[in-house]
């Protein structure tokens, strides 16, 4: 699935992304460093692995998109 970073923290390696739908959805350190990634901007696009549906939906991996 693909979503825009939107908030990202370099000292916690946690942030947000948003969904194509305009959905908030959080990430946490764990998520960031499976996906190998040194840095993240607002605005990036990105591909996200989650697993869990609604209110329990979580994050699992976040790396860039590539088209």
């Amino acid at each position: 699935m693909q979503a825009t970073a939107y908030t990202y923290d370099p000292d916690t390696r946690t942030g947000q992304v948003l969904l194509d739908d305009g959905t908030p959805v959080a990430f946490d350190a764990q998520a960031f460093d499976a996906g190998g990634l040194r840095l993240l901007r607002p605005g990036q696009r990105v591909r996200i692995e989650t697993e869990g549906e609604g209110p329990a939906r979580r994050i699992t991996l976040v790396t860039l998109g590539t088209f």
